[in-house]
């Protein structure tokens, strides 16, 4: 039997390129874009699309319906099978881990990692009557595949002294478009940029920097915030219809990571009393006085690690803001908030949406193109 502390497919060898992965996450997001020259991007960022993905204006969240499929049919690739078995090190026992979930839970797992129940997207189509459809899922399914494909790309990256093809990449080449989502299981996330409205002056926002010690996902790289997995609070059948909201997600998250809340929730047989619980109401009151506007700007997918993303703006008055989050946290569980000129509230500007969407600095795809996207739309978006 072959010495699992030792070789290409050693637990030791599996953290180096873990490692390169997570020192050069942003560059290798960028090449794996290059891999798909066909497929369109949002807003010539590194995100991945379909035309169909983006509504020719925003939507406001109202508008789109969230449809439901039950138990969605089984991916294409799972991560789990032979194509995958290099990104999987070696037991001591012998065999490998069953998936790149497993082997992360062993080896190298940040703070917040646990296999919870998630909303899989199945179709998207934000043109005409716009409708989301979701199926059931895993966080683990995603993170199998996904994890998997970004660390076979570091590792033939970090081998490579010339191009890389998707033809050097067996389990990306499996998946194919990344964009067909129903041939895997896609995971998706509100991804929300926020605004502070003010009635004169210029309109400001936050980034959150993702700390890789107690994130799995965009560790060290810059983010709009909230950012959230689409989840229910609870792995029951009544959870999972209660909580198929984009709003509810959005308030749990922002609960989470302005005011370092936590994510595990009374519940009453799984459920979240949303209407009891006093952020929720005063958030909802405030979108239905006009307070508070909240908009779908499309849905992208990253090519690095095949995290699905619906994009979202939050716009509050300034006076709403000040007094809903006057208790903004500088550390939350998953980073921290960033200050530009010693402020959190960045400026809406031209010069800082290139900054954090133009390459110069490492930011997340999803929050590049939301950033752009915004911009874009900034006429309507801030009234």
């Amino acid at each position: 039997m072959p010495d699992p502390s030792s070789g290409a497919d050693s637990p030791e060898r599996w953290r180096q390129v873990r490692g390169f992965l997570h020192q050069h996450r942003h560059e290798l997001c960028q090449l794996a874009a290059r891999l798909y020259p066909d497929v369109p991007r949002v807003a010539s960022t590194a995100l991945l699309c379909r035309g169909r993905w983006l509504p020719d204006q925003p939507l406001n969240l109202d508008d789109l319906r969230l449809g439901w499929a039950g138990q969605p049919p089984a991916p294409l690739a799972d991560g789990t099978g032979p194509a995958s078995a290099h990104v999987r090190p070696r037991l001591a026992a012998g065999g490998r881990h069953r998936g790149y979930a497993d082997a992360i839970a062993a080896l190298d797992a940040p703070a917040l990692f646990g296999n919870r129940a998630c909303y899989r997207l199945l179709d998207a189509g934000l043109a005409g009557s716009p409708e989301l459809t979701f199926g059931r899922g895993w966080y683990f399914d995603g993170v199998n595949l996904g994890h998997a494909v970004a660390h076979e790309l570091a590792a033939a990256w970090q081998d490579s002294s010339g191009a890389i093809a998707l033809a050097d990449l067996p389990l990306r080449a499996l998946v194919g478009d990344p964009c067909l989502l129903r041939q895997r299981c896609a995971i998706s996330a509100v991804t929300t940029l926020t605004l502070r409205r003010p009635p004169r002056g210029q309109a400001t926002f936050v980034l959150h920097w993702r700390d890789p010690v107690k994130v799995n996902n965009g560790g060290g790289l810059y983010q709009v915030m909230p950012v959230g997995i689409f989840q229910p609070v609870a792995g029951t059948p009544a959870a999972e219809k209660n909580d198929l909201s984009l709003w509810r997600c959005m308030t749990r998250e922002f609960s989470e990571e302005f005011l370092g809340t936590t994510e595990d929730y009374d519940t009453q047989d799984g459920l979240l009393d949303y209407g009891g619980w006093p952020f929720y109401r005063r958030l909802t009151s405030a979108r239905e006085a006009g307070a508070l506007s909240v908009w779908c700007l499309g849905v992208g997918v990253d090519p690095l690690t095949l995290a699905t993303d619906i994009l979202t703006v939050a716009v509050f008055d300034s006076d709403l803001y000040d007094a809903v989050f006057d208790g903004l946290v500088e550390l939350n569980a998953e980073g921290r908030v960033v200050s530009v000129d010693g402020s959190a509230a960045i400026p809406f500007t031209a010069a800082t949406v290139g900054r954090f969407s133009g390459g110069s600095e490492p930011t997340q795809a999803a929050g590049a193109a939301l950033l752009r996207l915004a911009w874009q739309h900034q006429g309507l978006l801030l009234g």
